[in-house]
């Protein structure tokens, strides 16, 4: 039996170096799940012996259970109906027939790699399916992909989570104990599935019903709220776990997808409150079972376990995303990049930690092919994808060139509204808490920091803003902010909210684009003093249309002339601006449209954005 003191000493290491990771995490900006495995092995039995098998004794299975069933109901809970409309429509796609493909595909390569029996392939085939949120979040928290990219990314691990878990239980039960038939498999996969959604769907109506319906305590309604949710999340698992077995995955993933989606109060307390949670219980089990990790087992498993990885990795990843994501929005690029970035998690390790546990006794062999090819295959490409996930995407160049705006007032707030209305991709630097809370709530992607501290622009990725606004009520913080994003980091765009009008010479000495509060409101009065119909017009403009400055890159549209390009543009949308050279001229019929002109396009909103698609190719 495991002592008291050995026990604290052993979770309060584990949390240490889960903090630690995640520190360390922030600073490199790399994702967190390197540093948690590499951190398990090094305190794990065959590093410096701090973790043993036994050391949680029985008990092991339900902390994992209830770990992922808490890492599972947070990353649902994130997963909106919006941003699964943004989602392209291979997402669907990838989470069915690309979970097929990954499937079938790992199980024929285990099978004839490792030389192992349909049964054990298929069963590392089924956990395998899994990406995760405990991998794929880590990751786009620091790696500013394009929304749709994140968006799809999350939504396939969230979802070959649920499907992972149940599966592999299933193929556990039904063709490695070899007691039921192909057509009882399917059965019982349908049947924990819908388990877990209506256990799951249940319980968030009742959580809806307490937070919004029954009057909690006034002075701590926040955290009684927290509390509730945190607790429901278990609650469902464990229901769901006893009608069940392995519904509990599915149940929590439908409970914080359904209460995700509700118009909850104290979201921003909840959201808070969990993701610290699930940030401790992601460390716990990570570090856990990592330690549990034998090298004895990857070494068995010889060149076959080089090749099973190079297989799932580089040859089944690639093959069912392009598959999947055919005739999709997406670019020859990003569908690269989400082939590259597909590491796999905590449902694959917790699940083989635990069959092979349970087969160890009589059969030895299907344990050791079990833990070694999933483990090997969770390491690389933990260490490989995850680590070389920002540098992938540089090299696709799928990080947006984005917008950073300095201060989240009503200013940079109204600024970031017009930019996200045309598909500008915007990121709000705020130094207080609240502001950037409240903007989150709003729909917009904020960060909390002091915009003049150059690592906190560093992590927000001015290196590659296209535009910085300084937006701040402060000239003095506004100048900083803009001689920063100017001389250190070189952005191509830098403009600066003044308020007192006579600061406006600073920042112009310093060729800063300064925008004098006063003088704006001003110029609006006069327009509409002086050329009433032309504010009118602007003012409707600004809700049913666009005004867009592009630069010709695409090869068809070079060596027309100016009404030849006319006649192309989609219905509603004009051009208005011809620049070249830094100087402007209104267009004329026969002017010659050259490579890196700037074209100014003016018109309907969605021809506008129909237009630049065509110039930039």
């Amino acid at each position: 039996m495991t002592a008291p003191s050995d026990l604290i000493a052993v979770v309060t290491t584990i949390l240490g170096l889960g903090v630690a990771a995640q520190v360390v995490s922030d600073r490199l900006q790399v994702p967190s799940v390197m540093f948690l495995v590499l951190a398990g092995v090094v305190v794990g039995p065959e590093g410096l012996g701090v973790i043993t098998p036994s050391i949680f004794g029985d008990a092991l299975p339900a902390i994992v259970g209830l770990s992922v069933a808490v890492i599972v109901f947070e990353g649902a809970f994130h997963l909106r109906f919006e941003r699964l409309r943004e989602a392209p429509r291979g997402t669907l796609r990838l989470v069915t027939v690309g979970a097929a493909i990954s499937l079938v595909g790992t199980a024929i390569v285990v099978r004839y790699a490792l030389e192992a029996p349909w049964n054990v392939a298929f069963l590392v085939g089924s956990l395998l399916v899994a990406t995760g949120p405990t991998v794929i979040t880590p990751i786009t928290n620091v790696v500013p992909v394009r929304n749709r990219v994140a968006t799809t990314l999350e939504t396939e691990g969230v979802v070959n989570d649920v499907t992972a878990a149940i599966l592999g239980i299933v193929m556990f039960e039904n063709v490695l104990l070899e007691t039921h038939g192909l057509s009882t498999l399917v059965r019982e996969f349908g049947v924990r599935f819908g388990v877990g959604v209506l256990v799951g769907s249940v319980v968030a109506g009742v959580v809806w019903y307490l937070l919004c319906r029954v009057p909690l305590s006034v002075e701590n309604t926040p955290q009684n709220a927290r509390l509730i949710v945190l607790v429901a999340s278990l609650f469902t698992y464990g229901v769901a776990e006893q009608i069940a077995s392995e519904a509990g995955i599915a149940a929590v993933a439908a409970g914080g997808f359904v209460l995700g989606n509700t118009d909850l109060p104290y979201r921003d307390a909840i959201e808070r409150f969990n993701g610290d949670v699930t940030l401790l219980v992601i460390a716990f089990v990570f570090i856990t079972l990592a330690s549990l990790l034998s090298v004895g087992d990857l070494l068995a498993l010889g060149v076959g376990g080089v090749v099973v990885v190079v297989a799932v990795a580089g040859v089944i990843r690639p093959l069912l995303v392009m598959v999947c994501t055919h005739g999709d929005r997406l670019t020859l690029d990003e569908r690269l990049y989400i082939s590259a970035v597909g590491p796999r998690g905590i449902i694959p390790a917790s699940v083989a930690t635990l069959f092979a546990l349970e087969l160890q006794p009589q059969n030895p062999q299907a344990a050791t092919t079990l833990v070694g090819s999933v483990f090997l295959v969770i390491f690389v490409t933990v260490v490989f994808e995850g680590g070389l996930a920002r540098h992938i995407a540089q090299t696709l160049d799928v990080i947006p060139m984005r917008t950073i705006i300095v201060g989240g007032g009503r200013i940079g707030r109204a600024l970031a509204e017009r930019l996200e209305e045309r598909g500008e991709e915007v990121l709000i630097v705020d130094s207080d808490e609240q502001t950037v809370e409240t903007l989150r709530a709003e729909g917009f992607t904020a960060r909390h920091g002091d915009g003049t501290d150059q690592d906190v622009l560093e992590v927000a990725g001015i290196g590659n803003a296209k535009t910085v606004a300084a937006a701040t009520g402060e000239d003095d913080v506004n100048l900083l902010i803009a001689q920063l994003a100017k001389n250190t980091f070189d952005v191509e765009t830098v403009v600066a909210r003044v308020n007192q009008p006579g600061n406006t010479d600073a920042f112009e000495d310093l060729d800063i684009e300064a925008i004098s509060t006063g003088m704006s409101v001003a110029w609006s009065m006069d327009n509409v003093i002086e050329r009433p119909a032309i504010s009118r017009w602007m003012t409707e403009l600004g809700r049913t249309g666009d005004v867009q400055e592009v630069e010709v890159a695409a090869e068809e549209i070079v060596g027309k002339t100016v009404s030849e390009l006319m006649a192309e543009l989609p219905d509603g949308c004009h051009l208005a601006l011809l620049s070249r050279d830094e100087t402007n001229q209104l267009p004329h019929p026969e002017d010659v449209i050259e490579r890196g002109d700037h074209l100014t396009l003016i018109g309907r909103r969605e021809s506008v954005r129909r237009a630049i698609d065509y110039c930039t190719g």
